[in-house]
């Protein structure tokens, strides 16, 4: 038997339960440790984990009740940039750090960020469907509404990685842009091209909504409907970050009722949605199936970092992206909270 047991949900490397762990098991090479799959349900993987070294977390959420089960882990590792699937106080009241992979696949994730911009501002699905349903003459009496893109304002609700990669493939657009985010220096935004503002600034200005905040307790729901009725009736809503944000309910209002143009989404409330979700018949609504993140490289590349990361758990090192200390501070700092946000960033 392995010296150091690491237990991960059926399931848990993103393809299939029993799919081969060889990236991971890369930087564990020589630590004498194994992986080992366990049943993806709250009560049995609580049983099997319990004396697990590590947890490889993903396929179920990591709950307090398997949290405080465990009897010696060293760390729970996961291979995603959100960590909501994890209780973080739960594991930092046993003092067990929780790590995520939140640099792997920025780039991708921006790319796809401003595609969705893009898209919905040129109107391409419309425009696609118009083709092939014999309606070519109304495609550019469309277009004949809308300003250029250069001297648009594009705005940022939150302005970390993926944020900081889509301003600057925005830059050379011509574009204006803005940026909230009252956890980051006002400094870090000028560079590149954005300017501090205010939570109610970003909506009030902006021609493209860019929503980036991360799925904390205190961001649920974060947008709703009074902070669409700030918003522009020529604004588009573009969301690559969490579903659960967003008032879903108040934006497809917002939609239905013109208090926006439109919206592009690679992330829902509710995935994948119900059928009978409103968005999904909407033309002004652009959806793609939370995949921003992919690319020839995802699995590779994250699966390597959960395995740096195991490694420097199990042989007693600090790992390189721990989240815990972010709730620590999180007790004494501003809210990702709406009724806090409109403050603004100095507040």
């Amino acid at each position: 038997m392995a010296k150091f047991k690491i237990f991960t949900p059926a399931g848990a490397s993103f393809t299939v339960a029993g799919g081969g762990y060889d990236y991971e098991m890369e930087a564990l090479a020589g630590l004498d440790a194994e992986i080992i799959e366990a049943p993806a349900n709250e009560a049995e993987f609580a049983e099997a984990a319990k004396d697990a070294d590590a947890i490889y977390g993903k396929g179920i959420g990591i709950s307090a009740t398997i949290i405080n089960r465990l009897t010696k882990c060293r760390a729970i590792v996961l291979g995603s940039v959100g960590v909501d699937s994890v209780d973080i106080v739960a594991a930092t009241a046993k003092g067990i750090p929780v790590t995520n992979v939140p640099d792997t696949f920025i780039e991708e994730v921006a790319d796809h960020a401003m595609t969705l911009m893009l898209g919905g501002f040129r109107r391409l699905v419309e425009q696609d469907r118009m083709v092939r349903t014999g309606r070519w003459r109304e495609g550019r009496p469309q277009l004949l509404q809308f300003p250029r893109l250069m001297g648009q304002t594009l705005g940022f609700i939150a302005f970390g990685h993926v944020a900081r990669a889509m301003a600057l493939r925005a830059r050379p657009f011509g574009l204006r842009m803005l940026g909230y985010d009252p956890y980051v220096e006002e400094l870090v935004m000028p560079p590149y091209g954005v300017e501090p503002a205010t939570f109610e600034e970003v909506l009030r200005q902006s021609d493209f909504v860019s929503m980036h905040a991360p799925a904390t307790p205190e961001a649920q729901r974060m947008l709703t409907e009074k902070h669409f009725r700030m918003m522009k009736p020529s604004a588009i809503f573009i969301n690559t970050g969490r579903g659960t944000t967003v008032d879903e309910a108040a934006l497809i209002t917002a939609l239905q009722q013109g208090w926006i143009a439109g919206a592009a989404l690679d992330v829902l409330a509710t995935e994948p949605p119900q059928q009978d979700n409103p968005l999904l018949q909407m033309d002004n609504v652009i959806l793609t199936a939370h995949v921003a993140s992919a690319s020839a490289r995802f699995d590779p590349a994250r699966k390597r970092r959960v395995g740096q990361e195991l490694a420097l758990a199990l042989s007693g090192r600090w790992p390189m992206s721990c989240v815990n200390p972010a709730v620590l501070a999180g007790l004494n700092a501003r809210r990702w909270q709406p009724e806090s946000m409109e403050r603004g960033p100095n507040s």
